[in-house]
């Protein structure tokens, strides 16, 4: 079968939102298929959605493929006869962060106007498509809420899972991600302050935000944590990653209300590692049970130093955990036999 895998993407940065276009490809072709990447530049800034949304209408690709599966906001809005969606978030800014301090639009009449034609443009994407899966439960909800559409959680797994191992469990709780206020990095360096323990905190990966490194960088000296907080603003690589991950005493994902489990608890429970997040972290509950294969949280420092402090004064129990959590991917059937099927039935 020939298929297009069409997401619209921010050039030069790469995320979970090109992982998942990239490794669905890359397994399509070896299963015997014959798949390629349609990756559409595209701006977020609600003044350049209208344009943007007409333009992707105007695509010819219905000839070019037997099947069309569509990924990020709002590559679905491409013709196909035969389109599905793995849809991983709306554009949250006019659904569910529409009444927050994170949707970052106006309320004057021209944000209006444009919340109202996005909605109706993704109502009539959403008609069109034979199926739609979503990357979590979380997003699955949002689309009945806001659309009325019924859609089915397909969880994405890690492209090479087999590179993470096991290598003991250190006095470091490892975090690697995008670094932003969406993550909550500095929430976390925060909770060393209060840590009554020798355990350690890492965070590796660069920041995207003007300032938020810095405040993390001053927030470790003004309460002179250098001995206990390392931050490395850079992207390490996958061979080091994995590294982290086997020595470390267990990982931390806290983001703000995310749209899945991200893919950092994928690779701490590949490396048996327990994972600490958020009540309110969104999507890492359907995958984190609490005192099972790790620890879910309230979201403030003081709270996040006493689930640090237990790790490491538990550490039998660290490894309990870890081992739960690799067990906890094959309980959701997590793997590539059940998204190629999806896609290619």
């Amino acid at each position: 079968m020939k298929i297009i895998v069409a997401s619209t993407v921010v050039p030069l940065i790469e995320g979970g939102g090109t992982f998942i276009v990239d490794w669905l490809v890359e397994k399509l072709n070896a299963y015997g298929h014959q798949a390629t990447a349609l990756k559409i530049p595209f701006s977020s800034h609600y003044r350049q959605m209208i344009s943007q949304m007409l333009a992707l209408r105007l695509y010819h690709i219905e000839d070019a493929c037997d099947r069309l599966v569509c990924v990020r906001t709002p590559s679905y809005l491409l013709k196909h006869p035969d389109k599905r969606l793995w849809f991983i978030h709306h554009y949250r800014e006019v659904y569910d962060l529409w009444d927050t301090e994170l949707s970052g639009m106006p309320r004057d009449a021209e944000a209006l106007a444009i919340r109202e034609y996005i909605m109706r443009a993704d109502e009539t994407a959403f008609s069109e498509s034979k199926q739609i899966y979503a990357n979590s439960q979380i997003v699955s909800r949002r689309l009945m809420e806001f659309n009325g559409v019924e859609s089915m959680p397909l969880y994405p797994p890690l492209l090479h899972p087999e590179q993470f191992y096991t290598d003991g469990y250190g006095d470091t709780i490892y975090y690697p991600s995008r670094v932003n206020t969406t993550k909550r990095q500095l929430l976390a360096v925060e909770a060393m302050r209060f840590v009554k323990t020798d355990v350690k905190l890492l965070l590796t990966g660069r920041s995207e935000q003007p300032g938020y490194a810095d405040r993390i960088h001053q927030c470790i000296h003004q309460y002179r944590l250098e001995k206990k907080v390392t931050f490395r603003d850079e992207w390490i690589s996958e061979k080091e990653k994995a590294d982290l991950f086997s020595k470390c005493l267990c990982a931390l994902y806290i983001p703000i209300d995310e749209d899945s489990y991200g893919y950092p608890s994928l690779e701490a429970h590949q490396s048996r590692k327990a994972v600490i997040t958020c009540t309110d972290s969104g999507g890492t509950s359907e995958l984190i049970m609490d005192d099972d294969n790790g620890y879910i949280v309230e979201p403030n420092a003081r709270t996040l130093a006493a689930s640090f402090d237990r790790m490491f004064e538990e550490k039998h129990n660290a490894e309990r955990m870890g081992q739960r959590g690799l067990e906890r991917i094959e309980e959701l059937g997590i793997n590539w036999d059940h998204v190629v099927e999806a896609f290619t039935l």
